[in-house]
């Protein structure tokens, strides 16, 4: 069984920082890919950062040059380091794994709040 748990989200104004964690436990081998995903209010859920399991990265162009994704494998945890955050950054983000045989899974999220 696979779980992840999500936190650092919160309240922050315009231009400031916050660091998200994603810690998975369960099936930790044959990752396809994980990632972070986001929902604002009447919005569709939509890709924000993706890491292959060869390291490879990509991010959301609304994203590029202020979020980073990262993992520490040691720890069983994937990081989301958002910059610059702007007020449209506002959402719930949630953190995924995607097996290759097992299919993916979801945590249940954490709220970021940008105030303008």
């Amino acid at each position: 069984q696979v779980q992840l748990v999500e936190s650092g989200g919160g309240l922050v104004q315009a231009g400031g920082s916050l660091r998200l964690s994603c810690a998975y436990s369960g099936i930790i081998s044959g990752i396809n890919t994980m990632g972070w995903y986001r929902q604002g209010s009447g919005k569709q859920r939509e890709l924000v950062a993706r890491i292959t399991s060869s390291g490879g990265t990509n991010y959301a162009d609304s994203v590029k040059g202020r979020f980073t994704i990262s993992t520490d494998n040691a720890k069983n945890t994937m990081y989301l380091q958002m910059n610059s955050l702007k007020p449209e950054d506002t959402a719930v983000y949630y953190c995924n794994r995607n097996y290759v045989v097992y299919g993916e899974y979801w945590g249940k999220g954490t709220l970021v709040t940008v105030s303008s």
